[in-house]
């Protein structure tokens, strides 16, 4: 019984929530001559729009040059276009109309005096008003909250940072192994997302649903009193396993680029905002076990089966779907 249950809300997961949902968009502002503005813009949509694709929210004194030049590839609404400014933009709001959901598209905007800017909006806040002057913190609030975001919303990660609690268990032994995925991914996403390395996306993937898939079944087998390397020595699995990781969480920051000119800054925000929000996943998911182990011991060990028989099935989904698909 407890396995069905298990199947069936792994089945309902994985159809209704996609790993990596969080797929940010950008928008690039680009002063070419005083008052001109080349614009350019990516926006994630779930399904091809069915009338026109949205365009950016202007500030006030500024209007099209003509039409925009629109795309549509697999999942996105590519769009380039020139704007015309009668004033500065500092202070006024710009905006993307059409975002939904956990929408989130980071704005740079490169003016002729190098005073690169930075905003952020969201399904929530659609708008934002220009700072009137280049902020380096811009750079680091936007991509810090990105990096939460990602490690929030991309549930193959979350799984895998999950499955991995489960296994461990005890809070020393869950630092050491988080603190070697965290190393690992770190030293991939630094290197992919700085172009020394990098590894095609599909087996990456796959390698990330198959990493989930194995820490699940070894949480069932840790249940059961079996042992094993990795539950001797979890630290190492979780250390390889995350370099996989890695090469997915640059997969994401490469959607929205880097900042020319604070590329440093904005991959260091970025990763930190991925460990913060590992963190805060890792604390939740040890009270609810200390919560359960004191308030029904008895259904602790099967709510453990249950969950890692779901983890396991939902990561097999998703294995098969990024094979054959």
């Amino acid at each position: 019984m407890k396995i069905w249950l298990a199947i069936l809300l792994a089945l309902f997961a994985a159809s209704a929530v996609r790993a990596d949902d969080l797929r940010p968009g950008y928008m690039e502002w680009t002063e070419t001559a005083p008052g001109v503005w080349q614009v350019g813009w990516k926006q994630p949509l779930a399904q091809a729009p069915i009338s026109e694709p949205p365009l950016p929210i202007l500030p006030e004194d500024c209007a099209f040059a003509g039409d925009a030049a629109i795309g549509m590839p697999a999942g996105a609404v590519l769009g380039q276009t020139e704007v015309h400014c009668k004033t500065p933009l500092s202070g006024k709001a710009i905006g993307m109309e059409g975002m939904l959901g956990q929408a989130d598209m980071l704005v740079r905007i490169a003016g002729q005096g190098h005073d690169l800017k930075t905003l952020r909006l969201t399904a929530a806040e659609p708008l934002a008003q220009v700072p009137a002057d280049a902020e380096q913190g811009n750079v680091w609030a936007a991509y810090f909250g990105l990096g939460i975001e990602h490690i929030l919303a991309g549930w193959d990660h979350l799984l895998f940072v999950i499955a991995l609690v489960l296994l461990v268990q005890g809070w020393k032994r869950v630092v050491a192994a988080a603190t070697a995925f965290t190393l690992a991914h770190s030293i991939t996403l630094a290197g992919a997302s700085l172009g020394f390395v990098g590894l095609p996306a599909r087996p990456v993937e796959a390698l990330i649903a198959l990493s989930i898939v194995f820490l699940a079944y070894e949480v069932v087998r840790a249940q059961r009193g079996h042992e094993s390397l990795t539950m001797r020595l979890p630290w190492v699995v979780a250390f390889a396993f995350g370099l996989f990781h890695g090469f997915g969480f640059a997969g994401a920051l490469n959607e929205i680029g880097l900042p020319e000119g604070e590329v440093v800054p904005a991959l260091l925000a970025f990763n930190i905002g991925v460990e913060a929000g590992q963190l805060l996943v890792i604390a939740a998911v040890l009270a609810l076990m200390a919560a359960l182990r004191r308030l029904a011991q008895s259904a602790y060990h099967p709510a453990i089966r249950v969950a890692a028989y779901a983890i396991g099935i939902t990561g097999s989904y998703w294995l098969f779907e990024r094979i054959v698909a």
